[in-house]
């Protein structure tokens, strides 16, 4: 980082980077805050850590963390059940969890979580995060589950239909959805000036020119807003839902922000992360958020590559974008307290819907069906159930799958002049495919000495050796000729 301070150049560009990230940052910071449940300080400290402290640790050079919206609906689960005291008890935990992960040299493994997975996560959220914010934008209380999100849908429509305070703040939201759309379509001039930036700043002055009569940010400030968790906090660490939430957040956190960094590793040329170190620094980040009561933390992968495509060079970027947001907190904190709900509830459902891979489901499904059958389960369990319960489903599903694809066998029968019958059987042998195996079998003929070939099997699991064993001696028995069986670790019979 300090070698940028030798090169003016360098440090110039670095300096504006940090800019445009901090103006991104901004207001997903706030939006991620409310929509969790939480005031919108608690963002705004999760950010500033991002920055500081994260982004002056080694792991990933240029991607930068922050609150994200992957986490808001676990945020506000957890916020809901255990209360916010809780809460940073919970992140610090979590933080611990991942520096211990990150030691025992755990970073890389968690490239292996299946991308399904990963995308079905994503998917999940993005649904319940939509269908969430379309409330909010309405200034209507959301329903508890994503269920009754999704069937509240048509009572909502027909309150912002015939209510007319809801239809203004409505469609504050809707029109600031339209230009983070629109804004893309903008020359790449006007684009330099971030979107989420954008669409924020004119929904808040249609508001306040306007006169409308819709919810703001309520402000509390940046220090009276630091809940640190309180002794009785710690010790309830120990219950079972409260032991699941933390798991959720590890999994969910880590996996994002290492997901991040293979996507940002792929948009430069510089440095390329190193995954464990970027696990304990994610660990560290999250430890000083949970002390400070604040928002859990994840690599972003909006921010990292606003941070890639202004031109950073050296980690000083996103460590200059935690100072930017400090001194926004300090010097203009009524600033926030102007924003409509409304409008950051707009940037959450645009935040939502990008979250959902729509674009990859098409070709997963032609190409790799058992792929998208664990992304829509994930998807579907994630909204019917909770975020813990639909990754646990989509992780068992996943290894499931892969255990099936890699245990196929392939078995042949071959009848010899002399009445003898061979079945060789090849591939991997487990007690997924021992019906298979065991219906081929037991339709042979029990007047015939068979060989069963095992020799070749590349593996063979205890349940599916023992199955055929008991196979053969009972046909032994049954019948009036014997089964010769060759296998590795027996020598053929005489």
């Amino acid at each position: 980082m300090f070698s940028a301070l030798k090169k003016p150049a360098v440090l110039r560009q670095d300096a504006l980077a940090s800019l445009v990230v901090f103006l991104v940052a901004l207001p997903l910071c706030v939006g991620v805050a409310v929509a969790s449940g939480v005031p919108a300080e608690l963002g705004l400290i999760t950010g500033i850590v991002g920055g500081l402290v994260v982004g002056s640790l080694p792991g990933s050079a240029l991607q930068v963390s922050g609150p994200a919206a992957g986490l808001t609906v676990l945020v506000f689960e957890a916020v809901r059940e255990f209360g916010l005291g809780m809460l940073g008890a919970i992140v610090l935990a979590t933080g611990i969890l991942q520096i211990a992960l990150g030691a025992l040299g755990f970073g890389r493994w968690f490239r292996a979580i299946s991308v399904a997975v990963v995308q079905g996560m994503l998917a999940g959220i993005g649904l319940v995060l939509v269908f969430g914010q379309l409330y909010t934008m309405a200034g209507v209380k959301q329903p508890r589950s994503g269920l009754e999100k999704i069937a509240g849908v048509p009572g909502l429509a027909v309150d912002i239909a015939t209510d007319r305070d809801a239809l203004t703040a409505f469609a504050v939201g809707a029109g600031t959805i339209a230009v983070l759309v629109l804004w893309k379509k903008l020359p790449g001039k006007a684009q330099l000036v971030p979107a989420p930036l954008v669409a924020v700043a004119l929904a808040t002055a249609v508001t306040s020119i306007g006169g409308l009569d819709i919810a703001n940010v309520e402000v509390k400030g940046l220090v009276d807003a630091i809940q640190p968790p309180g002794l009785n906090d710690l010790t309830s660490l120990a219950g079972v839902g409260v032991l699941g939430t933390i798991l959720a957040f590890t999994l969910i956190a880590s996996a994002e922000s290492l997901f991040s960094a293979a996507a940002v590793d792929r948009m430069h040329d510089g440095p390329q992360t190193h995954y464990d170190k970027e696990l304990l620094a994610q660990g560290v980040g999250n430890t000083v958020c949970g002390v400070l009561g604040a928002l859990p933390m994840t690599a972003v992968i909006v921010r990292s590559a606003a941070n890639v495509q202004a031109g950073a060079k050296t980690s000083l970027s996103r460590v200059l974008h935690g100072a930017w947001l400090l001194l926004f907190a300090v010097l203009l904190p009524a600033a926030i307290g102007i924003i409509p709900l409304a409008a950051l509830a707009g940037v959450l459902v645009h935040a939502g819907c990008k979250l959902m891979p729509v674009k990859d489901i098409g070709p997963l499904w032609r190409g790799h069906r058992g792929e998208a059958v664990i992304l829509a389960v994930t998807a579907i369990a994630i909204v019917t159930t909770s975020m813990f319960e639909g990754v646990m489903l989509g992780l068992l599903l996943a290894v499931i799958k892969s255990a099936w694809d890699t245990s196929k066998v392939h078995i042949d029968v071959q009848d010899h002049a002399d009445g003898t019958m061979t079945v060789s059987v090849t591939g991997h042998a487990t007690f997924l495919r021992l019906p298979r195996i065991l219906d081929t079998l037991e339709a042979l003929p029990q007047d015939r000495p068979i060989e069963l070939d095992l020799s070749s099997l590349r593996y063979i699991d205890h349940a599916c050796g023992n199955a055929l064993e008991d196979w053969a001696a009972r046909h032994t028995d049954a019948g009036i000729a014997p089964v010769r069986l060759r296998r590795k670790d027996l020598a053929p019979a005489a």
